[in-house]
């Protein structure tokens, strides 16, 4: 298998056009997120990460809190992809599922929607 591997700077292009890409309803509702890129996580396989309160977590005391963080592995989401269009589609696909997570869906329900 012949892996591709893109500059951090072209890969966080990919990523803001998967955020782009995110429906107009839905983005709408994404309050006190901050996307990153890194280039691997200390997580061996770990393609992205949620770190937040949950819409569905968010009370009254919410407030002032720091914004939640999503992050973007490039490394091994590089290494699943043979083509640049297998990396936008594994790029995108790991987009929605870190956001879905700041919607406070789980894991299992993600892997169920084959996310």
């Amino acid at each position: 298998m012949v892996v591709i591997t893109v500059s951090r700077e072209h890969f966080e292009t990919l990523v803001g056009a998967a955020l782009d890409s995110i429906p107009r309803e839905l983005a709408r509702h994404i309050d006190n997120v901050a996307v990153f890129v890194e280039d691997r996580s200390q997580h061996a396989g770990l393609l992205g990460l949620y770190e937040g309160i949950p819409l569905t977590g968010r009370g009254t005391s919410y407030a002032g809190a720091m914004p939640d963080r999503i992050t973007l592995y490039r490394e091994p989401i590089c290494a699943r992809c043979e083509t640049e269009d297998e990396l936008v589609e594994e790029i995108r696909r790991t987009v929605v599922h870190e956001v879905a997570h700041h919607f406070g869906i789980s894991d299992a329900r993600l892997r169920a929607l084959g996310y």
